[in-house]
């Protein structure tokens, strides 16, 4: 893996130690009591094989087009991810019934505040949750980034292959709409501001 870049935004660091860590094949986490039962996104070239290692990037040539998905925000607005097109995007599948998002998910406000900016948009995704206790939560942290409530896992069955009953769990999108890295564990705001210096020292499209 070639060095990672750091863009002159991203010097802030913070050595916290990853709270959690939701993998397959027995690693502990929080899992949905049911499983998804349809897809709420066209399909993309995205074939999931395997997570990511934190902080890493998969390589460009080996990345994968992202799946269009839409659905209904926790505010009752409509969605739709062409909206996200040109920029980078983290996407966090979380609910407010599991320990480790809710550890998580300050962070994650920490660094959208530091890097909104820079060509970097979030996206939470609420999963097998009722909106009340949602958006209280969110509420409470003070995320003002936006979450789709995909009670469902709608939206995780877009991306073909994807675990989605498994949370937390973080998907990177590139600039070019390709799947850049696949978290199935609670991510540090070391480990993302490692993988979105990388990202963002990537170049834009034309």
């Amino acid at each position: 893996m070639e060095p990672f870049f750091m863009s002159g935004h991203l010097t802030r660091r913070h050595a916290l130690a990853v709270l959690g860590v939701v993998a397959l094949g027995g690693l502990t986490g929080c899992a949905g009591s049911e499983e998804a039962s349809s897809a709420g996104g066209e399909s993309g070239g995205f074939d999931f094989t395997g997570s990511t290692p934190l902080g890493k990037v998969i390589p460009e040539a080996e990345r994968q087009s992202a799946p269009r998905f839409s659905g209904e925000l926790l505010d009752e607005s409509a969605f739709d991810s062409t909206s996200l097109g040109g920029e980078i995007v983290v996407l966090n599948f979380w609910g407010s019934w599991c320990a480790p998002c809710r550890l998580e998910m300050p962070e994650f406000q920490a660094v959208f505040a530091d890097v909104k900016d820079d060509g970097v948009q979030f996206l939470g995704v609420d999963v097998k949750d009722q909106r009340q206790l949602a958006q209280a939560f969110v509420d409470s942290v003070g995320v003002d980034y936006p979450s789709l409530f995909d009670p469902r896992g709608e939206v995780a069955l877009a991306f073909r292959g994807f675990p989605a009953n498994v949370v937390p769990t973080t998907i990177l999108i590139d600039r070019f709409n390709r799947v850049a890295a696949v978290y199935i564990a609670t991510v540090s705001e070391d480990d993302l501001y490692e993988a979105l210096d990388h990202l963002l020292a990537e170049g834009a499209p034309q």
